[in-house]
């Protein structure tokens, strides 16, 4: 009889601990988008504690085009297939001058993430053509796999769309080598998403902001190495079709002043 009920006791643990979901904690960081003057929310997964901190929980959840976060995969995707050699990987600027002076010049790879130079990126998804970019794109299981709205677009004004707890979901994938790619692409990827390295603690990320005429949505997504942990996180933000001039700041500046109320990085 003993037996019986040691036996019971086992398989109830056992498939409570196989079902369990990860802890989550929501925090309320609205007076760092206030003082941007946006709205927006974050969302962070704490791979040791098996813990998502999150605000605006229900945003976190919902789909928004990736703009230049795309990046990420598009790099990926364009090493994979061969359009791109490496980091140097060069093209010469086609003479259009953008917004933004870094982008009118011949790039590389590294430089043209580093500054997100979307017309690299372009140029990269056509060479790469839609059947490939479809089928990458579905493999990875990346937001709803819309590539529709044109091959050099579709992340920029397109269909493509995902939410900041699957932008964290991609990143923890990619961190642990779980993507459809070589190692040597995932390796070249990380490097180059690399923002900050000091003893003991390393910041990966990229950015993006997609201007539409009614709206402005920015990203900050990426994860943090610190003291033998992992931290993965998404920040999301949005402003009217006007954005304010910190626009282009807020993503990164919201995202650490998140991260430094978490203790994760230290005040600057």
């Amino acid at each position: 009889m003993l037996k019986i009920v040691f036996s019971l006791v086992f398989w109830v643990l056992f498939f409570c601990g196989a079902g369990a979901q990860p802890k989550r904690i929501t925090r309320d960081f609205s007076r760092y988008f206030a003082e941007d003057s946006v709205k927006g929310c974050f969302v962070l997964y704490d791979l040791k504690k098996d813990q998502y901190v999150q605000y605006n929980p229900q945003r976190c959840q919902t789909r928004f085009i990736p703009a230049s976060t795309f990046k990420i995969p598009n790099t990926l995707i364009g090493l994979e297939t061969g359009v791109v050699t490496g980091k140097d990987f060069a093209l010469k600027w086609d003479g259009v001058h953008r917004r933004v002076p870094d982008w009118n010049q011949d790039l590389d790879l590294q430089t043209a993430f580093r500054v997100s130079a979307f017309w690299f990126y372009q140029e990269i998804a056509r060479r790469v053509g839609p059947t490939r970019m479809r089928q990458y794109v579905t493999k990875l299981g990346y937001g709803n796999g819309d590539i529709g709205g044109g091959i050099d677009q579709f992340w920029l004004t397109g269909k493509l769309a995902i939410s900041p707890e699957e932008q964290v979901a991609f990143l923890s994938r990619l961190y642990h080598n779980q993507l459809p790619f070589s190692p040597r692409s995932v390796d070249l990827v990380k490097e180059m998403m690399i923002l900050e390295d000091t003893l003991g603690h390393t910041l990966r990320g990229k950015t993006g902001w997609a201007d539409w005429p009614d709206k402005n949505i920015g990203w900050m997504v990426g994860y943090l190495e610190q003291n033998g942990n992992v931290y993965f996180f998404a920040t999301n933000v949005e402003s009217g079709p006007v954005a304010p001039t910190t626009f282009v700041t807020a993503r990164r500046r919201i995202t650490e002043k998140i991260l430094r109320a978490l203790g994760l990085v230290s005040g600057r």
